[in-house]
């Protein structure tokens, strides 16, 4: 069956919005309005008549309102196949109407969660009737019409209007993969609650992961791949994908996920002095932290200023203009900030490509939560990486103590560390990172490859010596020989933060102890792969 001319409609909504003014559309072509509790009353004070749905069951609401829908005059008007002589004779027999169309929101389930509700509270909020009318509707589509968000009544409307009443085969079958998908997210989020919140299970037996797509993007990681973003429904943290845009193209898929490293990594710095990270391929290649934002920039940026060509540029603080001018000095894909002045945004103005993205806060960097990676056939699940450590964690393993300032660059580095493709070595001073060296398949390579960085940084500026000399240097993971250590003294580092753990401690530790280091344990490893 094409089109379907709606006779007769079942409103019952807990979101009001848009409400009276569809009642008002549909009792305009005559179509006769069933409705339930709220709702009823709304579209009645509007002066619409409504007929309740007790009153067209011929059977009361029960039980607080729990039993109301759930009839087989409504589940039969709404399943029935119109042209099955079969189901059209249990009509005729059993006085069941057929109803065409169906407008549902569900209880508001995730808002009661969010708002901190007692458990009675958020049970009551599991609606029953609502998701049954909903699948009902959604799988008899091909003579029924369900819709589940107030933004798809334009749409009906505009369906009447072409057909003079009816809706087309093709709508229905929109609204109810829509519907299902409805259905199907407000599930997931009970289970959700049910396993995270109500039985604190890290890893439930049975995980739902849903998402809302935000948008399409112009293509994935290549050019021949395609990809989409996808917003989580329930509780999350508010990051890249809420931010707002305020200039430059769209954002690709490789944007978002650089875009995400830098931010992540920015978060770190919540509520410290100023700090700028630059990201390249998901990797930082400068950080840095300071009195004032333009001097973390041009910190951060001496680091590895080629890199830096078309990285990724997040600040832990509001922009401002000179910092906005120093970084349009160079070609810079994204901009991610909590906020930005007028300065700053005038200044980005003029790179009209440039993405300037601004998110009104930092997530905080020890929240909890669940990090998922597919693999061929499944799903890796884990907690995500929140461990820190602090002064009083680190263990001294060498013969020299390391002085104040010295530990304070390690907890530096091994911050920015955390945030680097393993092998991570990070050279550190002053709150700058020196050299960075990641995704090496040897830690001894990434110590090398980070001192060349410095190197080659300190010879292109003009200074005396390169900033390694001096400095702490982390690695995410123990070094299990004493030669990427030794590749660190070379660089004229003087204190070490790594995790221990080694079977060669012993030799590592004596190798820094003959170099006259100091060096620090953790007891925790950082890999990120």
């Amino acid at each position: 069956m094409s089109e379907v001319t709606i006779k007769r409609a079942l409103l019952s909504v807990s979101d009001k919005s848009g409400l009276v003014d569809l009642g008002k559309a549909l009792a305009a072509r005559g179509v006769e309005l069933l409705s339930t509790g709220g709702t009823a009353k709304a579209l009645r004070d509007a002066g619409l008549s409504v007929k309740d749905v007790s009153e067209h069951t011929g059977f009361p609401e029960m039980m607080d309102g729990r039993v109301k829908t759930l009839h087989p005059t409504i589940h039969g008007g709404l399943l029935a196949v119109r042209d099955n002589p079969e189901h059209a004779a249990a009509m005729a027999e059993h006085n069941i109407g057929a109803i065409d169309l169906v407008v549902v929101n569900l209880y508001p389930f995730e808002a009661t969660v969010a708002k901190g509700a007692a458990r009675d509270e958020v049970i009551e909020n599991i609606d029953i009737g609502g998701p049954s009318m909903v699948r009902s509707a959604a799988k008899n589509h091909d003579y029924v019409t369900i819709l589940t968000d107030p933004a798809d009544y334009a749409g009906l409307l505009a369906e009447l209007e072409t057909s003079n009443g009816a809706t087309s085969l093709a709508f229905r079958r929109l609204m109810a993969a829509r519907a299902f998908a409805a259905t199907a997210t407000y599930d997931s989020m009970i289970s959700q609650w049910f396993a995270f919140a109500d039985q604190q299970q890290m890893f439930p037996e049975t995980l739902a992961v849903i998402g809302k797509r935000s948008e399409e993007l112009r293509y994935g990681e290549n050019p021949h791949q395609k990809a989409a973003l996808y917003v989580p429904r329930g509780p999350f943290a508010r990051g890249i994908a809420q931010a707002e845009q305020v200039q430059g193209k769209e954002l690709s898929y490789n944007n978002y996920n650089d875009a995400d490293a830098a931010f992540e990594l920015a978060a770190e710095f919540r509520g410290q002095e100023p700090a700028v990270v630059i990201v390249k391929h998901a990797n930082p290649c400068g950080v840095a932290q300071a009195s004032n934002l333009l001097e973390a920039w041009h910190g951060a940026l001496a680091c590895d200023d080629v890199s830096a060509f078309g990285g990724i540029v997040a600040t832990n603080v509001p922009l401002d203009g000179p910092t906005a001018n120093a970084i349009c000095e160079i070609f810079t894909e994204v901009v991610i900030a909590p906020a930005a002045d007028d300065a700053a945004k005038a200044a980005f103005a003029r790179k009209k490509n440039l993405r300037l993205l601004l998110t009104g806060d930092l997530p905080d960097p020890r929240r909890g939560g669940l990090m998922v990676k597919p693999i061929t056939g499944g799903l890796l699940v884990q907690s995500r990486d929140n461990g820190v450590v602090s002064v009083d964690d680190l263990k001294v393993v060498t013969k020299r103590q390391p002085t104040e300032q010295e530990l304070k660059d390690c907890l530096f580095a091994w911050t920015v560390a955390r945030h680097v493709k393993s092998n991570a070595i990070v050279y550190a001073k002053d709150g700058i990172t020196a050299g960075i060296g990641a995704g090496q398949m040897n830690r001894r390579d990434s110590s090398r490859i980070a001192a060349m960085k410095a190197a080659e940084a300190a010879e292109k500026f003009g200074w005396i010596q390169s900033r390694t000399v001096g400095s702490a240097v982390a690695s995410d993971a123990f070094f299990p020989f004493a030669d990427g250590l030794l590749a660190a003294v070379e660089a004229g580092a003087t204190c070490v933060i790594q995790p221990g753990g080694s079977i060669r401690d012993d030799d590592v530790i004596k190798a820094a102890d003959e170099a006259g280091l100091a060096m620090v344990f953790t007891g925790m490893r950082h890999f990120r792969h």
